[in-house]
């Protein structure tokens, strides 16, 4: 009997007892990639109702069934955070997305700009990633990926409790920022490779709910921006700033 090593994402109630059915993708990877048999153990999450071990009742490579066994872990929500990043090439916002999993960030927003070069975004194919990164990051959340909107349209209803962090090269250092900066709803903007355009930087500036920051004295490419941020933020005002509560069941 092998351990319960792999987690699957599965969009399905989880209990004790509860069987769940597999898609012909995931019963592929189970049965025919990792070579799981019946017996075998696997570790689920919903986004809803924590983590559970589960074991193989059925293992066939188009269709198989699970049985949970009982909660190994409580849902961890994180931080109300947003993630607004404006697409770049496809590896790199492929990195962006994983790394967003990783850090905590419980929503992306894609958004486009007046310098993104990308029109179109997978949406699909990038709630896919971001599926993977949390089932191999031990998340229990799965953050959503929103539809490509344009910048303009997100901040015309921006809401009003929600800061928003416009990493912004020509302000003071983050840290100096988010000092004294209380907690809640907030949302970090990224921009594109080209940066912002003087319009968008003069609606911005505007915002009051915005709070400028600078990245450091050196150019940052849209995916280390990103990574910076949402750890800094983290360090600042997230999970990160005290013990983590317990997440195991039981």
């Amino acid at each position: 009997m092998q351990d319960a090593k792999i987690r699957l994402y599965v969009d399905q109630p989880l209990g004790p007892g509860q069987s769940v059915a597999l898609n012909e993708d995931q019963s592929m990877y189970l049965f025919a990639v990792m070579r799981r048999q019946e017996g075998d153990a696997v570790l689920l999450f919903n986004g809803r109702d924590g983590e559970f071990r589960a074991h193989v009742a059925q293992a066939h490579k188009r269709r198989g069934v699970l049985v949970c066994d009982h909660q190994t872990r409580l849902l961890q929500v994180p931080p109300d955070l947003w993630l607004l990043f404006a697409p770049v090439k496809k590896a790199e916002t492929v990195f962006i997305v994983e790394k967003a999993v990783e850090l905590g960030a419980a929503r992306l927003c894609p958004v486009q700009t007046d310098y993104t070069n990308a029109d179109r975004l997978n949406r699909d194919r990038m709630q896919a990633n971001a599926r993977e990164a949390a089932e191999q990051c031990g998340a229990t959340h799965l953050p959503p990926v929103d539809d490509l909107r344009p910048l303009d349209r997100v901040l015309d209803t921006w809401p009003e409790d929600r800061r928003l962090l416009w990493c912004n090269e020509a302000e003071a250092g983050l840290a100096t920022a988010l000092s004294g900066q209380p907690g809640g709803p907030w949302a970090i903007l990224i921009g594109p490779e080209g940066g912002f355009s003087g319009r968008e930087r003069d609606r911005l500036a505007a915002l009051p709910q915005v709070v400028q920051a600078s990245l450091g004295p050196r150019i940052l490419r849209a995916e280390t921006a990103a990574i910076a941020a949402l750890t800094l933020w983290q360090a600042a005002l997230g999970d990160w700033t005290s013990p983590a509560e317990s997440s195991h069941a039981g």
